[in-house]
């Protein structure tokens, strides 16, 4: 509970970076039972990255959701659980006062999904300031692993991200396969959806989930269906001869 106990002191004494309401209709799943259903969700930035979703107490059925002990003297801040059948949760903080005050706030990787209208999103809440653009170039990429070429391209795309760094997403047919094995990691993105991942061996030194790519992208992110990404800040990559920056 340590991270819960630190967030809801984090938002008595200095509140949330920002708030704002969203017309979004957002439901969450749990153990087969809709938590709530509503249009009323505030989008909460607790950090500066993205926000999380505070929903009324008002959307909650009483039977679901469970009021238990504060965070602080002036009970400001409850920690409390949500319960279905035989499954339970106490991943939940629920406000009293400020302007979270009627509003309560499920972990996300706490419920088993969670819909924007009738798209289900992963992993936390798309940031609406966040925009992708996915572009063809004709920049030669070049990658290399303990100065081994592990794959190059002159057709690569080029993925731009709100605030982060760019992505080069390389097809298939440019990567050297020798070199490449199969990991079991996987994430998920609310941008682009399921990620899988390949570890790269070179001169019997194995590097961990260098490389991931997406069979099945959400929509907005359909360019970048079956090509290669590497993880930039663990290779080296030349864009037309010149190498980047990590």
């Amino acid at each position: 509970m340590a991270d819960l106990e630190q967030l809801a002191a984090n938002l008595i004494t200095t509140g949330p970076v920002k708030v704002e309401p969203t017309p979004r209709r957002v439901r969450a799943l749990f153990n087969g039972t809709y938590l709530f259903d509503t249009t009323s969700a505030l989008h909460v930035w607790e950090h500066k990255y993205f926000p999380q979703f505070w929903v009324p107490i008002s959307a909650f059925d009483t039977s679901i959701l469970t009021k238990l002990a504060p965070y602080d003297p002036d009970g400001v801040a409850f920690r409390a659980s949500i319960k279905v059948k035989d499954k339970t949760s106490d991943r939940v903080i629920i406000s009293e006062n400020g302007l979270l005050k009627g509003f309560v706030r499920v972990e996300f990787k706490a419920a088993d999904a969670w819909f924007e209208e009738d798209q289900q999103i992963y992993d936390h809440p798309k940031n609406p300031y966040t925009r992708i653009d996915i572009l063809p170039s004709s920049r030669k990429i070049e990658v290399k692993l303990g100065g081994v070429t592990i794959a190059e391209s002159s057709n690569p795309s080029f993925l731009f991200e709100t605030e982060l760094r760019t992505r080069f997403y390389l097809p298939k047919t440019s990567v050297k396969w020798e070199y490449l094995s199969k990991s079991e990691t996987t994430s998920k993105c609310p941008y682009k959806g399921l990620a899988q991942y390949y570890n790269v061996t070179v001169e019997g030194k194995e590097y961990k989930d260098v490389i991931w790519w997406y069979e099945y992208p959400t929509h907005e992110s359909a360019a970048i269906q079956g090509l290669m990404c590497f993880y930039n800040e663990k290779v080296d990559t030349y864009i037309d001869g010149v190498l980047e920056e990590k």
